[in-house]
């Protein structure tokens, strides 16, 4: 128990950890200043002997009583779980936690101890990349297997005015729309391929 209180009393005025106790009754037993900084505003006071389900997004209230019930079940071990908490303003932040149980001197089961931080712009932000990703491939798609197919039809018919053609600059005007066709060719494979990478 003396370490919880080392850890609580290094973290207490962090700015970017949360640390929090629940006791075995569910209610919060311990909250950091930043915890009730952050989440406290939501209920007007501190969290301190409230119950644990205050702050968190209804969905996850089961993971996090699975996530206690894991604590217990494996002494000595971190659980890790990822929670949505209310921002106070009618929304949530994303949250992500290790827990493991604590005992009393006797033994027996006191609580969980619970470091935390905010995730939200990480989770935002992978959103994000994986909603670019989505998109690059769609592009990707089209320059590769839409664009392309009308772009070969115009190299190929450009060769074939070529050879039937008798009439020199009509001959030295298909070279050019050739030509020019390969580049631009060139050039969508060249951003198909980076889409991919």
């Amino acid at each position: 128990m003396k370490q919880y209180h080392q850890i609580n009393h290094f973290l207490n005025d962090s700015a970017f950890f949360y640390t929090i106790a629940i006791g075995v009754d569910s209610l919060y037993s311990y909250v950091s200043n930043n915890y009730d900084r952050n989440f406290g505003e939501f209920t007007n006071s501190t969290l301190l002997g409230k119950h644990f389900s205050i702050t968190l997004h209804p969905e996850d209230i089961a993971l996090c009583q699975q996530a206690g019930s894991d604590c217990f079940a494996n002494p000595g071990k971190l659980v890790p779980a990822t929670l949505r908490k209310h921002n106070g303003h009618g929304g949530f932040v994303t949250t992500q936690w290790e827990m493991q149980s604590f005992f009393d001197e006797s033994g027996q089961p006191a609580g969980i101890f619970c470091v935390g931080y905010n995730i939200t712009e990480f989770v935002d932000t992978l959103t994000r990349l994986n909603s670019a990703h989505t998109q690059l491939d769609a592009i990707g798609y089209i320059q590769s297997h839409v664009l392309r197919k009308p772009l070969a039809n115009i190299i190929g018919l450009a060769e074939l005015i070529q050879q039937y053609a008798s009439d020199d600059k009509l001959n030295e005007l298909c070279a050019m729309l050739k030509k020019s066709s390969e580049e631009l060719d060139d050039a969508v494979k060249d951003i198909s391929n980076k889409t991919k990478e």
